[in-house]
């Protein structure tokens, strides 16, 4: 899908001040309401806008550990155990990966013992044969969108 420079400035919008009406960015921006929505409509049509949910804090909640799993799985038990880790709430991403293992999950726990537990658990699915846990320290990039949003707004403009 081509992003144009108008759809990164409303991209961009939508990441500095997400609680803002439509009818006050299509203000800011200088373009009809009509031609935000339609230009909001399509991003989310085309999958560009994937939700609008609120950023939860896992640490808010009481879930400061973080950590990264490596799952290993038994050949041809792939979609069983990626099915089966939807239901462990303290993973809260899971990717099919290349490289060392099958399956990249990011925990959350409360601690180390609940971290424990949870590994614990992933270890018991049936076609587990090994994890690898790494538990994150410090976030030092935290998760964002805005740089590469305007990256492709430069690029829109050339």
């Amino acid at each position: 899908m081509a992003v144009d420079e108008l759809d990164t400035r409303i991209l961009r919008l939508l990441l500095e001040q997400p609680r803002t009406s439509v009818r006050e960015y299509a203000r800011v921006l200088g373009v009809a309401r009509g031609t935000l929505q339609a230009r909001l409509d399509r991003l989310e049509r085309d999958g560009v806008i994937t939700g609008t949910a609120p950023a939860l804090s896992p640490a808010a909640l009481g879930h400061p550990v973080l950590a990264f799993v490596h799952i290993e799985v038994t050949q041809g038990h792939l979609n069983d155990v990626g099915d089966a880790l939807a239901g462990v709430p303290e993973i809260v991403e899971a990717f099919s990966i290349t490289g060392g293992g099958d399956l990249l999950t990011r925990v959350v726990a409360r601690d180390n013992a609940h971290l424990e537990d949870v590994i614990q658990k992933l270890i018991s699915l049936p076609g587990v044969v090994r994890t690898r846990t790494e538990v994150a320290l410090r976030e030092r990039v935290p998760h964002r969108m805005l740089p590469l949003v305007e990256s492709i707004g430069r690029t829109a403009r050339r």
